[in-house]
């Protein structure tokens, strides 16, 4: 199981989930041939607002051979 973690830039905008999902969508596409197994949205209070981040586990489809 691999995983990645990402959130939008600190400051303005840091609190746009739409953005932060399509920055997310556009890592998973990204990747290539994976088999995405979950993704856990989290929330962070700072000073400037929330700040969300998602973490994405998957599988890659073609595990490369020893």
């Amino acid at each position: 199981m691999h995983h990645f973690s990402q959130a939008n830039p600190a400051g303005p905008g840091q609190d746009d989930v739409g953005a932060l999902l399509r920055r997310v969508a556009d890592s998973i596409d990204a990747l290539g041939d994976v088999e995405v197994q979950d993704l856990v949205m989290h929330a962070e209070a700072t000073a400037d607002g929330s700040w969300h981040s998602i973490t994405v586990y998957y599988q890659c489809d073609a595990e490369p051979e020893d």
